[in-house]
């Protein structure tokens, strides 16, 4: 009979080899992986942001990790539908289109803002100088929305709209898509646009509030007309085919980038959100029937 000891050594020894082996695994199988954001300002200013992050992924993982800067939304759902992009940074609603859509996905960090609450808010913003008050003051103008995709650029838009008993594509003279948010406050601030729909998390935090640091617009020369009901923040999500040890340490790496490497987490929120969260897909439930909702509005639209 084999002394008790050694089989306990050695079962000991198997079980902490078994995470380094399994580090190898995925090393092997996974030599780089692809990491995409859904488009929310310039591309530069999102390389400027993800750049660190990347990096700390790419030091915590062992492998190679590539940013790729998504010209449009379906871009991102699309290279994820396909195995191309392993790991995503969506809106919620564009994380929505990529589970309808087919894409095997799994969404495993959330966007904390700096209140400790896990939502944000879609606003219409017109020149702080127009007479505008309501949307109702707003039919026969243009309208800016970001992106089919986009949450609190388009999706939240239309069915709060809906709600009212509007059509945006009849209510207004025009409904441009400008591409990302900075873009639709761009159109508003050059005459584009008498209105463009946002993001915004509280009174220190919006598309609006960084386009200012950046010196793109000022805040003060606009001012919001109609505020949403809480959104639920945007979610990271990772192809699900993944190795499970990857996944695990993907995660793993996530939720910990605040305090393993603070300036790289900072450089994405400028300093004003809170470390991510561990997400489930059920928390995106209610934010994929409102996809569905919406998509039926405009095949009933275009079947009349």
């Amino acid at each position: 009979m084999l002394d008790r000891r050694i089989v306990l050594a050695g079962a000991l020894a198997a079980a902490l080899a078994a995470p380094a082996a399994l580090a190898q695994d995925y090393k092997a199988q996974v030599p780089e992986l692809i990491f995409a954001k859904v488009p929310d300002e310039n591309a530069s200013g999102t390389t400027d942001r993800w750049t660190p992050f990347v990096n700390y992924l790419a030091k915590e993982l062992g492998v190679k990790v590539t940013l790729r800067i998504a010209n449009d939304y379906a871009a991102v759902v699309e290279g994820q539908r396909a195995g191309n992009i392993h790991i995503a940074m969506y809106g919620p609603a564009s994380y929505a289109r990529a589970v309808i859509t087919g894409a095997q996905i799994e969404p495993f960090a959330i966007e904390v803002s700096a209140d400790g609450t896990k939502g944000y808010y879609s606003v219409l913003y017109v020149k702080a100088e127009s007479p505008y008050k309501s949307i109702q003051d707003l039919k026969g103008k243009n309208l800016c929305l970001v992106d089919p995709n986009s949450t609190s650029g388009n999706n939240v838009p239309r069915y709060a709209m809906h709600k009212m008993g509007l059509d945006p594509d009849t209510y207004f003279a025009k409904v441009v898509y400008a591409g990302s948010h900075e873009n639709a406050v761009i159109g508003v601030q050059q005459g584009t646009c008498d209105a463009a729909f946002n993001w915004w998390n509280d009174e220190t935090e919006s598309n609006l509030k960084r386009m200012a640091r950046k010196g793109m617009a000022k805040a003060e020369d606009f001012r919001i007309v109609f505020k949403s009901d809480l959104i639920v923040n945007s979610p990271m999500a990772y192809l699900t085919a993944l190795p499970a040890g990857l996944k695990a340490a993907i995660r793993d790496a996530v939720l910990n980038v605040a305090t393993k490497d603070k300036a790289a987490f900072d450089a994405i929120y400028d300093g004003k959100q809170l470390p991510f969260q561990a997400v489930s897909h059920k928390d995106y439930e209610p934010v994929i029937e409102l996809v569905r909702f919406v998509d039926d509005l405009r095949k009933k639209k275009k079947a009349s």
